[in-house]
């Protein structure tokens, strides 16, 4: 799987496992997403996969980087898509 493919697979499990907020975006626990069996099946290197989604601005969260145990109640939140406009 290339990082593309993983971010947009990590985009659909942060959908399925986090609330959806009033703007559009969606918050889970980092313990959620490395606790999910599910997810633990899809993704090798899942904080990898979270610092490439933050870089390319899909993700957000506080630190660097995740340690299970340690970060487990960290907030990730899932960003918004940005509107697009029609001409």
């Amino acid at each position: 799987m290339n990082v593309e493919e993983e971010v947009g697979r990590l985009k659909e499990e942060m959908q399925r496992l986090g609330q959806l907020q009033p703007d559009g975006s969606y918050k889970v626990k980092f313990g959620v997403l490395f606790n999910d069996d599910r997810c633990a099946n899809i993704f090798e290197a899942l904080v990898g996969t979270l610092r490439a989604a933050k870089k390319r601005k899909v993700v957000k969260y506080e630190g660097e980087l995740l340690l299970q145990g340690v970060h487990d109640n960290v907030e990730i939140t899932l960003l918004p898509l940005p509107a697009t406009t029609t001409a």
